[in-house]
Order: C-alpha cells, then sequence, then structure tokens
C-alpha cells in the first residue's frame, strides 16, 4: 500500500518521522511554518536547523501551506499540544473525511484538560491514531533500531498507519487503549521531571531509583483510575519512553528537573517551551479532583510551580515511600 503522507511539524520529530517514512509511502508533503526551513528542505534536502548533516529521503517534499494537505492519506501530527486545537480547527476545512490523523504529542490542553485525541475528536468527528515511544528523533533520523506504540478504537485506521510507520529499524506495537497510552506519554513527563530534579540535587542512585519506582507504580494507578489499562504502561509507550525521558540528558524535561534541582529557576521570559510544566499544573487538578493520590505529582508540582526547597519537597516525598 502506498500513501500520500502529511507530516505537519518540521522540527526535531517531525523531519525524524518523515525520514523513517518516506520509504513506505508515495509522496511524503512536510510542513514547515517557517518559510526558511522549507526553502533548505526543498532546495538542499536537508533541514538545516534540526538535523544539519543527514540528507532527507528525494521524495519527501517541504511545504508552507496546509492546503497542500488536501489530497493526502494520513497526516502526522508533530505539534505542541498547545496548537493542536487550532491546527484542527484548520485541518478539518482542507482535509478529505477518510484522512486519518496521528497524533505524536505528549501533552494535555490546558483549560480544558483534554487528551489531544479528544480535542482532535471535537473539532474533526473522527477518531485519531495516537502516537507514543521512547522515540529519540536523532537516532531515527540515523535509522538506528527504533521502537513505539500506536494506539486507536479504529482497527482500519490502525492497520494503515502501522504499515506506513514499520521498516526493518521501526518496530510498532498497537493497541486500543487510548487513554492508557496518551497519559503514558503524559504523565512521563512528571517522572522525567522528578528523576532530573533528583539529578540536580545530587540525591543518591538508590534513593533516586526508589523514588522512580514508587512513581512507576503510582502511573500504572493513575492511568487504570482515568479508564485505561495498567498493562499500557508496561509497553514502549510507556516503561520504554518513560525509562528514557527519566534518565537519558535528551529528554527537555529531565533538564528541566536538573535545572530546577539545581536551584536554578526559570521564568516565562526565557522563550524555552517544556510540555511538562503545564502538565503538571494539569495533572495536580486532574489528581485533586478525582481524589488519586500521587506523591511523585506532588513533588514536581511543589517544585516547579510552588518553587519549594527542593531538599525540603524530596525529604517530604521520601518521608511517604
Amino acid at each position: 500500500m502506498s500513501l500520500n503522507v502529511g507530516v505537519i511539524g518540521a522540527g526535531a520529530m517531525g523531519t525524524a518521522i518523515s525520514q523513517c517514512i518516506a520509504p513506505n509511502t508515495n509522496k511524503l508533503l512536510l510542513y514547515a511554518r517557517r518559510k526558511e526551513i522549507c526553502d533548505d528542505i526543498n532546495e538542499g534536502h536537508i533541514n538545516c536547523e534540526y538535523h544539519p548533516s543527514v540528507k532527507l529521503h528525494e521524495n519527501i517534499m517541504a511545504v508552507n501551506d496546509l492546503c497542500d494537505l488536501k489530497d493526502v492519506d494520513v497526516i502526522f501530527l508533530c505539534i505542541p499540544s498547545s496548537v493542536m486545537r487550532q491546527t484542527m480547527v484548520q485541518l478539518n476545512e482542507i482535509v478529505s473525511d477518510k484522512c486519518i490523523f496521528v497524533s505524536t504529542a505528549k501533552g494535555i490542553e490546558n483549560k480544558t484538560n483534554k487528551r489531544m485525541s479528544e480535542v482532535i475528536e471535537e473539532e474533526t468527528g473522527r477518531f485519531a491514531v495516537v502516537l507514543s515511544g521512547p522515540n529519540i528523533a536523532s537516532e531515527m533520523m540515523k535509522n538506528l533500531p527504533s521502537a513505539t506504540t500506536i494506539a486507536s478504537i479504529e482497527k482500519k485506521d490502525l492497520k494503515i498507519v502501522k504499515s506506513v510507520l514499520s521498516t526493518p529499524k521501526l518496530k510498532v506495537n498497537t493497541n486500543h487503549d487510548v487513554i492508557g497510552t496518551e497519559f503514558c506519554g503524559i504523565i512521563k513527563n512528571i517522572l522525567a521531571i522528578s528523576q532530573g530534579i533528583c539529578k540536580g540535587m545530587g540525591i543518591n542512585d538508590n534513593a533516586k531509583f526508589a523514588v522512580f519506582t514508587k512513581s512507576y507504580n503510582e502511573t500504572k494507578c493513575i492511568i487504570e483510575k482515568l479508564g485505561g489499562n495498567r498493562s499500557t504502561v508496561d509497553d514502549y509507550c510507556g516503561f520504554g519512553d518513560i525509562i528514557t525521558a527519566s534518565t537519558l540528558n535528551v529528554s527537555r524535561n529531565h533538564t528541566l528537573g536538573i535545572w530546577y534541582g539545581q536551584g536554578v529557576y526559570l521564568d516565562e521570559q526565557t522563550g524555552v517551551l517544556f510540555e511538562g510544566k503545564n502538565t503538571a499544573i494539569v495533572l495536580k487538578e486532574i489528581c485533586d479532583k478525582l481524589n488519586i493520590e500521587c506523591l511523585t505529582v506532588n513533588f514536581v508540582y511543589d517544585v516547579i510551580i510552588l518553587k519549594k526547597s527542593p531538599k525540603k519537597a524530596f525529604y517530604a516525598l521520601w518521608e511517604k515511600l
């Protein structure tokens, strides 16, 4: 099956996904918001800003107008959760009713507390496929072995998206637990920050991974209470993504935690967006509303949002383990 595929977002992940799936597509259109990135890709087949050392596949064409995606069969949404709704409003007027949307955003909408698949369904009237896993863009660009999870309640859509994604180097698991798969990607931001805080403080490894164990088990409890399956947390979208984000410096949220653990507080003037900071606020609201106890969420919220002393917050957490 050779399909026309669109990817919205020419950042690190959007470009990496494009590079991975290009051989499986008839034509791949990569939407770049900034014209200079679009021009670089079309003129030199290189994304100079995000992956300057990797030549892109010849059938990847960059576009700067969403209307150019009107005839594609599948669209991968590699954009922040904060712009998902407005993007879907635009796309709903452009693409066909049969176009499949794949969300890669690992965040939750501010103010509504909705998952990305819920936002997509509200604005388009169709069910989305969600993608989540331990996907490191720089490794995917180099065609190194990778794995991911996709979820949807539509079996036909899952089959199509898996055929687009699967390569000898990219393994794809499927399930129908959209809630669990999405919340794994959301909660892992919190775990990554919490482990970063511990690293920034210089907490010893034994204690740090004791906290990680508690956090991992809390993740299963939260997802189950929110309507997902505990077993989903053991898949690539769960354990794989959590361990990647919580231990490697490629994770922006892990880095954010390290800074706060070292007493370096960021403000919005830095221009750096961290999905996990918003997630800490939203997930705290959800847990409080549903009376879900989560020590890790409280720990991150206290340090990142309330700017409490990392040392005091850690030992308050430690006493409750």
